[in-house]
């Protein structure tokens, strides 16, 4: 497939997409990322590039949690969203400063359940 092919599918894709399912494949690739940091001599921009996809991406979850009007879900969802936010983003952030491979694993396993959850491969 070509590349200007396979864009025009992403796109359509993305369009016709449920939101659990953009916030999945968002999660993969973060997860993605992350793992291809893990699984290689990554430099010091790749690794710094996978975990602030990770941070952002986790930072509007949280933020998304912590409205209260037009969210659907339940207060104790959100609360479990917000603990799981805030622990992601306190790792994320000391790896930022000292990374180490053994520490983003956790991260990776976190993405890959909840996208996993979403997807109802749980």
């Amino acid at each position: 497939m070509s590349n200007a092919a396979a864009q025009a599918y992403a796109r359509v894709a993305t369009t016709t997409a449920s939101p659990r399912d953009i916030e999945a494949q968002a999660l993969l690739k973060a997860a993605n990322k992350l793992q291809a940091v893990v699984s290689s001599e990554a430099t010091y921009e790749q690794t710094t590039e996978a975990l602030m996809f990770n941070r952002k991406l986790w930072t509007i979850f949280l933020s998304d949690a912590l409205r209260d009007e037009n969210n659907p879900q339940s207060i104790e969802v959100r609360q479990n969203i917000a603990n799981i936010g805030i622990f992601v983003l306190t790792q994320t952030m000391a790896l930022q400063i000292s990374p180490q491979a053994e520490h983003i694993k956790p991260l990776i396993e976190i993405n890959r359940n909840i996208a996993a959850g979403l997807g109802g491969r749980a």
